[in-house]
């Protein structure tokens, strides 16, 4: 739900549907002086303006990213802030997120490259190689999945092969150049680059070319 255009005023049902909330949960904001409607009509009945919904956007925004209820208030009420701010600051907080998420996906790309070829390290050397976030984001049935799904597959095969002489050393290069992988994908999506853009074929050809370090990759 972003900036909003229409002239007049919403019932709690029409925000309720537009924010994908619950009048329950919107009732709370109320309750709780958070999002006040701006009016009520003769019956009652509340009003919400145009600048009611752009709050309930940042509040929604806010609570997606974790932030708790007396957090939200603070920031909104943040004399300072005016919406350019508030914009900034949710960039920041994407990019942050984008890049632990990206992290994260990182650590399961490799773990999940470590069970398909089949190498057999220590966990300490996991941690050496894979980064501080295996620990967190590693769970057993990826081994499984990763046996039952490719198991017999001739990209397995290759893998295998191609990993076969890998040392610690040859790992730890890997680990490095697929973080750098993963890093300049998660700088394109910041960029928005088009989907037929160079800036973007260049990155897919970038991913193939990582992938056919073990195996073919058409």
């Amino acid at each position: 739900m972003g900036g909003t255009t229409r002239v007049g005023t919403y019932s709690i049902g029409e925000v309720a549907r537009l924010a994908g909330v619950t009048v329950r949960t919107l009732h709370h904001y109320g309750e709780i002086g958070l999002l006040a409607p701006s009016g009520r009509t003769s019956a009652g009945y509340r009003q919400y303006s145009a600048a009611d919904l752009d709050r309930l956007s940042r509040i929604l925004f806010y609570r997606e990213l974790g932030f708790p209820i007396d957090r939200i208030a603070a920031l909104l009420e943040d004399p300072a802030a005016d919406p350019v701010d508030h914009l900034r600051r949710q960039r920041e907080l994407l990019t942050e997120r984008l890049r632990r998420t990206a992290a994260m996906l990182a650590a399961v790309n490799k773990e999940l490259e470590a069970q398909m070829t089949g190498i057999t390290l220590t966990s300490e050397e996991k941690l050496e190689i894979f980064g501080a976030s295996y620990g967190a984001s590693y769970k057993e049935e990826w081994e499984t999945e990763a046996e039952e799904r490719w198991g017999d597959t001739d990209a397995r095969k290759q893998s295998r092969a191609r990993s076969a002489a890998f040392t610690k050393d040859d790992w730890v290069r890997y680990g490095a150049e697929t973080d750098a992988l993963h890093a300049k994908l998660v700088a394109g999506f910041g960029a928005g680059y088009g989907p037929e853009s160079a800036e973007a074929m260049a990155l897919v050809e970038a991913h193939r070319q990582w992938v056919s370090l073990m195996w073919d990759c058409g």
